[in-house]
């Protein structure tokens, strides 16, 4: 079998077991055991501790080397390129919302991606704690833009929010982790411990999550829009494809690349229906909207995966 295929397939398995957790959700979500409004609840949760936990554990897990410390480096130059990239591809298209309530929307879905909940959980599986060291510089970039560009967009093109950019969970949670591995402190087991444990809780909550979000998805409608394919390719091809050509330019190394094409090939993010919830859009084509590009992604990852392994 050619090394493409091979690599495709294996790709295709990781996504598949996290799909599989995925449809347990919708499943749990139709039966009324983990109804929609309880995922909802559980977002702060995650968040605010899971999320941060195994953003710091993935610190503590990587041993100080000058290749890590480089391979940082990238990680966020290539996380601030990816945000970039998307905001240069989405603006032609959506530079004109007629549609405050949709367009809005699409435009934020078109560039923020589930570094979080999709990439991390995904860079776990596939590449281990290397790759949820170099996912968490991406989730950096990811709250710095987002809580600029991104309430820019949302808001209808108001003030940025500095203040936002700085003190949220995935910022404060490098805070943390980054000093510790640059200064290699040593942390006892008593605080290592219980932060591993949390933090191993992130891909499956996060996924069960996902699965009660997309329970309630109307497809049909949604998949008449021309606009929500455009901000689809935007989304998990074009901005893919060019962290891709700069990871190939900089020569990065194997799990470096796999981590984070996994974080440009992610879809939208869950945030997409908090931002439209805080600035009064249409929480439920939001949520609709990451649903049809989650689907779209179980597609479009594997292939991006596929591609990252077979690159030298």
């Amino acid at each position: 079998m050619p090394i493409f295929l091979l690599n495709a397939r294996n790709a295709l398995r990781q996504v598949a077991m996290l799909y599989l957790i995925v449809a347990m959700g919708a499943a749990a979500e139709r039966l009324k055991w983990f109804p929609e409004n309880a995922a909802r609840l559980c977002t702060k949760l995650l968040l605010y501790v899971i999320t941060p936990c195994a953003i710091v554990h993935s610190f503590l897990s990587i041993d100080y080397s000058a290749e890590a410390l480089r391979g940082l480096g990238i990680s966020f130059a290539c996380g601030a390129l990816l945000h970039a990239a998307g905001i240069l591809l989405s603006e032609p298209i959506f530079h004109r919302h007629k549609n405050p309530d949709t367009d809005h929307i699409l435009h934020f879905a078109a560039i923020y991606g589930n570094c979080g909940y999709m990439a991390l959980p995904l860079a776990q599986a596939l590449v281990g704690g290397a790759g949820v060291f170099y996912c968490s510089a991406v989730i950096l970039t990811f709250q710095v833009f987002a809580f600029t560009h991104g309430e820019y967009v949302m808001s209808g093109r108001q003030k940025f929010q500095w203040r936002k950019a700085v003190l949220n969970a995935g910022v404060l949670s490098m805070a943390v982790g980054l000093p510790v591995f640059l200064l290699r402190l040593p942390v006892p087991a008593l605080l290592r411990q219980p932060v591993a444990s949390v933090a191993s809780m992130n891909s499956p909550l996060a996924m069960l999550m996902f699965g009660a979000y997309l329970s309630r998805t109307n497809w049909r409608s949604l998949l008449r829009s021309k606009k929500i394919f455009a901000a689809g390719a935007i989304k998990l091809l074009l901005i893919p494809a060019a962290v891709m050509a700069a990871l190939l330019i900089l020569r990065a190394p194997a799990p470096l690349r796999q981590a984070l094409l996994l974080s440009a090939a992610a879809p939208s993010a869950n945030n997409t229906v908090v931002f439209a919830a805080r600035h009064g859009r249409d929480t439920g084509y939001a949520a609709q909207v990451v649903g049809v590009f989650s689907l779209l992604s179980i597609v479009t990852m594997p292939l991006m995966i596929a591609l990252a392994m077979a690159a030298n």
